[in-house]
C-alpha cells in the first residue's frame, strides 16, 4: 500500500474529507407552504427504528418549518441535478417558491405533509423523533417512517459537496459481499 506524506490543513475545511453522505433536498410543510432545502450534514443513527440524525441551522428557513411540524421527507438528487443542487442552495425559500422556480414536482407523501420530489429516485418520510439537542447544536433526530426508492438505477450517482462549490460524484461500486459474515450484512 501506499504512504502519504501529509502537510498542515485548515481545519475548517475538513469537510472535504468527512462529509457523511450524499448531498440530499429535504422538503417541508407548514401551514400551507412548502420548501426545499439542500442539506449534506447527516448520518445515519440507527437501523431498526431508522433513524437519521441532521444539522440544520436555525438561521435556515426549513428549520422552523421542521420543528413545528416535526415531519418533513429526504429526497436523494442525482448527479444530473447538480445545478438545481447548487440553486436551491443560494436561494431562500422565505422569498422563493423553489419547487417552482427550479421546475420540480411535489408528490403527495403516505405517512408526512411534507411532499416527496418526483425527480430524485428515493424519498425517505421523516418524522422527528428527538429535539434535545436543537437549543444547543441545530441537531434533529428524525426517524423514517415511509422509504420510496426507484429500482432503477440501483446505485445512481448522488452528489458529495466538498466546499468551495466543488462536488464530487458517486455511482461506481465494489462489491465486497463475500468478505462479510452474514449478520453483518
Amino acid at each position: 500500500m501506499k504512504t502519504y506524506r501529509k502537510q498542515d490543513f485548515p481545519v475548517w475545511q475538513i469537510r472535504r474529507y468527512l462529509e457523511p453522505g450524499p448531498i440530499v433536498l429535504v422538503s417541508s410543510a407548514w401551514k400551507g407552504a412548502g420548501n426545499i432545502m439542500t442539506m449534506g450534514w447527516h448520518t445515519v443513527m440507527e437501523f431498526e427504528p431508522s433513524r437519521v440524525g441532521c444539522f440544520i441551522t436555525s438561521a435556515n428557513h426549513s428549520y422552523e418549518m421542521i420543528r413545528r411540524s416535526r415531519q418533513c421527507v429526504i429526497n436523494v438528487p442525482t448527479a444530473e441535478m447538480a445545478k438545481t443542487v447548487a440553486g436551491i442552495g443560494n436561494c431562500t425559500g422565505a422569498e422563493v417558491d423553489k419547487f417552482e422556480r427550479f421546475g420540480l414536482t411535489p408528490e403527495e407523501a403516505e405517512q408526512v405533509q411534507a411532499p416527496l420530489i418526483a425527480e430524485c429516485p428515493v424519498s425517505l418520510e421523516c418524522r422527528v423523533a428527538d429535539t434535545s439537542l436543537l437549543r444547543k447544536y441545530s441537531f434533529f433526530v428524525l426517524e423514517v417512517v415511509k422509504a420510496h426508492a426507484a429500482p432503477r438505477p440501483k446505485y445512481p450517482k448522488t452528489l458529495h459537496y466538498t466546499g468551495d462549490g466543488v462536488f464530487m460524484v458517486a455511482g461506481g461500486h465494489i462489491n465486497l459481499r463475500r468478505q462479510f459474515r452474514p449478520e453483518m450484512l
